[in-house]
């Protein structure tokens, strides 16, 4: 392992890559349940679409480990596969095995886009001022994403707004929904005292707490399971099940349609979004890391790009929507991941939960939503190296922030930011400033939000 991953080189160990791998996992396990779920809605297995998630994500994590020996894991994207379901199949009427072979024609893409460097150039030209700005938007995101999963913020007549307890009381849904947005709040202070004293391990024991927290109060009857609305027993139902075939999602690619306008426009969509959200995660986990070099590169950043496009074509083929970098991928950086092992690690537990799925399926949101909270905590501190006198620099970097917040998706987040900042520049006189492919950018997100 040390000659492998050089961890003495990365100034890290075994035992730190390993808590890394696990907080990760646990972070992200959420996946394993909600996939199926939202897939199922537009007509496939579940239990295929399970183990085909388990088994990509695992099979696309270690390629992350041997092709760049970085600690980021991938699963399913999240609004990718919302997108996939609910708009491709049931809104734009298309059969699911045709939304399977739009994502393999777009992880064919990817690769070629990886192997020529066109992905990795687009990296590259994202000066480093938005490149802390991206940080920053994406710790803002990720801590909405765990105030969402805790039911702390709800939707409401302002579009966002605060859980009512006196609400909950009044309904009955006390028992359910609200004592799990007590038991999240409980976790966000007690993984914050756990970060403080500086314990190894702080957020993965303060999603295992939490969630122990849980079980007690279900326990005494505080808590009580409501499957209908969403909330399941926090105790596991078993702790070993044999996985589900992937034989009624393996290999069910339908391309009659592939040479189709609508089936281009489909392709350009996950396409997109696939892109951009990778590129968002991998700057915000990296600069929260230090891995970005003095120009703002990352080391091995061709192999982390290749890996996620050869998850997405293996993903496809398995029977699951595009497999990205996930931004719980920071819970264990926080923890100490330095290196390919964390995402190892993170693929072994995914080949164990096709066989314990009882027990990582049990694993509730509010549990790991104090892990994204914190771990937001951590990016935002990536605000402090901004220049806010520069404001030539600093408002589309701002712009960035807080448009990957409030529209809720990291590709969005850097579209604005890198047309704000081209626009600005130029409309400054300060054109020369930016670079020929950050122009380019700018126009092809200019055409996007016209035409599609």
């Amino acid at each position: 392992m040390e000659k492998f991953f050089k961890l003495k080189e990365h100034h890290t160990d075994a035992k730190t890559e390993f808590i890394a791998g696990i907080t990760s996992f646990m972070t992200m396990a959420y996946i394993l349940a909600v996939n199926p779920r939202i897939l199922s809605a537009a007509g496939m297995d579940a239990g295929a679409v399970f183990t085909a998630t388990a088994i990509a994500s695992a099979i696309a994590s270690i390629m992350m480990a041997l092709l760049a020996n970085l600690p980021f894991v991938l699963s399913a994207g999240m609004g990718l596969n919302a997108y996939f379901a609910y708009t491709v199949v049931l809104n734009m009427g298309y059969s699911w095995q045709m939304a399977l072979a739009a994502v393999f024609v777009e992880g064919v893409i990817f690769i070629i886009l990886s192997l020529t460097n066109v992905r990795e150039a687009i990296f590259n030209a994202i000066p480093p001022t938005l490149k802390l700005g991206v940080s920053v938007g994406f710790g803002l995101f990720i801590t909405f994403i765990g105030l969402q999963n805790a039911h702390v913020v709800v939707d409401g007549a302002t579009l966002v707004t605060l859980f009512s307890f006196k609400s909950s009381l009044v309904n009955g849904t006390f028992n359910s929904e609200g004592i799990t947005v007590v038991l999240a709040i409980l976790g966000v202070l007690i993984t914050a005292v756990l970060v403080i004293k500086n314990v190894k391990g702080n957020i993965l024991f303060g999603i295992v707490i939490t969630w122990l927290l849980g079980i007690l109060c279900q326990l005494v009857g505080l808590y009580q399971p409501n499957p209908e609305a969403g909330f399941y027993s926090l105790i596991p139902s078993g702790i070993i099940a044999m996985p589900a075939s992937v034989a009624p999602t393996f290999m069910h690619l339908d391309l009659s349609k592939v040479a189709s306008l609508e089936f281009l426009v489909v392709v350009f969509a996950f396409l997109f979004v696939d892109v951009f959200d990778t590129l968002g995660t991998l700057i915000g986990c990296a600069s929260k890391a230090d891995m970005l070099d003095e120009e703002g590169k990352l080391p091995g950043i061709k192999g982390a790009l290749l890996a996620d496009a050869i998850g997405t074509t293996v993903g496809a083929v398995l029977g699951t929507s595009t497999i990205t970098t996930f931004g719980e991928s920071a819970s264990g950086i926080a923890e100490g991941g330095k290196t390919g092992l964390t995402s190892i690690v993170v693929a072994g537990f995914f080949l164990l939960a096709l066989f314990f799925s009882p027990l990582f399926l049990a694993i509730p949101s509010f549990a790991t939503a104090p892990a994204l909270i914190v771990v937001g905590f951590f990016m935002m501190q990536q605000v402090a190296k901004l220049d806010w006198n520069d404001m030539l620099t600093a408002i589309p970097a701002f712009i960035c922030i807080i448009a990957m917040a409030f529209t809720y998706s990291i590709s969005e987040g850097i579209s604005f930011g890198i047309m704000s900042h081209s626009i600005i520049h130029l409309a400054t006189g300060n054109g020369k400033k930016v670079s020929a492919l950050m122009y380019v950018l700018t126009i092809v997100f200019i055409l996007k939000y016209i035409l599609i």
